[in-house]
């Protein structure tokens, strides 16, 4: 049987140091400001991002560069090695569809390998946390095909409770409209986002402030947790658009109602493009989405 890597896009979310520690191979998504493209050799840390944004800076995304993952997979080809990769929603992203034309390239130039793309249908560290429960099974010895099956048979027990602060770049990013993004910020309206059972990033309700919002994205991923579930490390985890202490204050109150750690990591640029500074996730193995 031929040894295999775990790769994954960076909208995974996962910190830098896991990444580097497991060998997980990403692929870049990108964003553009002022005509600079950032997302593979220069980059931004999510604090400067941020802050541009924060200045009046409107960012563009962009999903993964073709040529870029036809490299990416011929390195792992001549290394003799197969590809496990996850990658992030389809349903929200382009990037999918050409890690898939991708692989299929690369295999009919190297006859035996095998590249195996799995849509986590997911975003952020759901999909974090989808790649981190494959290199655990990997750990375990578990096959290529043994973890691909497993996550496509209970991808959709990884969770996600979004809010965001600013409802016009939800408008910017047409899914909402200015009518009802004028209307939302006048009455301190935060919307309450879920990812639903296709992938696709949902209303699921809203709440008059701040604070309400994340006590109330506390309280419904508490009710959606299965302790069936939330059987290894980081299963939970909070994610964040520059709203440290806020992220630090909702995974305390996580851990208090759980008892489990919690992973704290920031929101990448080419998701925060769209939710804008200070948006917070809750994400979580549950029986079900929503």
């Amino acid at each position: 049987m031929r040894d295999f890597v775990i790769t994954a896009d960076s909208n995974c979310d996962l910190p830098l140091e896991y990444v580097k520690a497991n060998n997980i191979g990403i692929i870049p998504h990108y964003y553009d400001i002022d005509g600079v493209t950032y997302g593979d050799e220069i980059n931004l840390t999510p604090k400067e991002f941020y802050d541009q944004m924060r200045a009046g800076k409107m960012p563009t995304t962009m999903a993964s560069n073709p040529a870029v993952i036809r490299d990416t997979f011929q390195k792992y080809a001549d290394q003799g090695l197969d590809v496990l990769h996850f990658s992030f929603s389809s349903a929200l992203s382009g990037g999918h569809s050409n890690v898939v034309c991708g692989a299929q390239e690369i295999c009919e130039d190297n006859p035996g390998m095998t590249i195996k793309v799995v849509d986590t249908m997911n975003v952020s560290l759901g999909e974090g946390m989808v790649v981190m429960k494959a290199v655990r099974m990997k750990q375990e010895g578990k096959s290529l095909e043994e973890i691909a099956a497993w996550v496509e048979q209970n991808r959709l027990h990884f969770c996600v409770y979004f809010m965001v602060d600013d409802l016009f770049h939800l408008h910017r990013g047409g899914r909402l409209s200015k009518t009802s993004a004028i209307v939302g910020s006048v009455l301190n309206v935060k919307p309450i986002l879920i990812v639903d059972d296709e992938g696709k990033l949902v209303n699921s309700g809203t709440v008059r402030g701040r604070k309400k919002a994340l006590n109330t994205i506390v309280e419904r991923a508490v009710e959606g947790m299965g302790q069936e579930y939330l059987t290894d490390e980081w299963d939970l985890c909070v994610v964040h658009a520059d709203a440290e202490e806020d992220a630090n204050t909702v995974a305390a109150a996580l851990k208090e109602k759980t008892g489990k750690d919690v992973l704290v990591n920031y929101i990448s640029p080419s998701i925060g493009s769209h939710t804008g500074p200070a948006a917070l996730g809750i994400l979580f193995m549950g029986a079900k989405r929503g």
